[in-house]
């Protein structure tokens, strides 16, 4: 697989509506001295099927993961879902606009937040607590969050895409079920808290946090998201 940098920008497509556990086309040839062309594939060149989006998404995650986000390119993306480096940019156009789109794989918000406010602000913070930690306890989504994390921490682009997508996809969701003052500022008390954690459990592994009892945990810090949330 070839390391370097994104492909760059080309025209961009949906990226909303992804889940937890998750037309298509090439490029149309061109001569030797023809300009590449980006932006949708030709639908003679439909060969991928009607799930290529799915498998961009997935495979994503995984050389996310797996590589790192410096190491981690739209063309190396597309290898893995077998698909032209084009579609890519299609659907989601830059390779932070993809991370992103995988950040929202692994949290699923649109589907949990609903479920997270419930119809009122009572348990709000064993809720919250509930769903970030069953985020992270799942196999499935904690190793591109740990790499997510990671790439945060080390490269400006992908914090700038981690801080876009928690203010915009997560806390504004959470702060407008909130009639108390000063709720976006609530609820990114309540965020940090919840990094917090996850840094040492899951990425430092710091114990006797790290082998502790999900359980536990929610127990213990469910109280004080409430507080951070709902108290005058």
């Amino acid at each position: 697989m070839t390391d370097g940098p994104s492909d760059g920008p080309g025209p961009t497509g949906s990226s909303d509506g992804p889940g937890l556990t998750g037309p298509s086309g090439g490029t149309a040839p061109t001569g030797p001295s023809s300009p590449k062309r980006r932006g949708r594939p030709s639908r003679t060149a439909d060969t991928t099927g009607p799930d290529a989006r799915t498998r961009i998404l997935e495979a994503a995650r995984t050389e996310f993961a797996e590589r790192g986000y410096d190491r981690t390119s739209v063309r190396g993306i597309a290898k893995a879902a077998g698909v032209d480096s084009a579609l890519v940019h299609h659907y989601f156009g830059t390779k932070d606009e993809v991370f992103a789109a995988a950040i929202e794989l692994s949290f699923e918000p649109a589907l949990v937040i609903p479920d997270v406010l419930g119809n009122g602000t009572d348990g709000l913070g064993e809720r919250l607590a509930r769903y970030f930690i069953a985020v992270w306890e799942n196999p499935a989504s904690r190793a591109p969050l740990l790499a997510i994390m990671r790439s945060a921490l080390t490269h400006e682009a992908a914090a700038k895409v981690l801080r876009g997508f928690v203010l915009r996809r997560l806390l504004e969701r959470v702060a407008e079920a909130l009639d108390v003052p000063d709720a976006t500022f609530r609820a990114e008390l309540a965020a940090s808290h919840m990094v917090g954690i996850a840094m040492l459990r899951y990425v430092i592994r710091a114990e006797p946090l790290a082998s502790a009892d999900p359980e536990k945990i929610i127990e213990m810090v469910a109280p004080t998201l409430q507080r951070y949330l709902t108290e005058s």
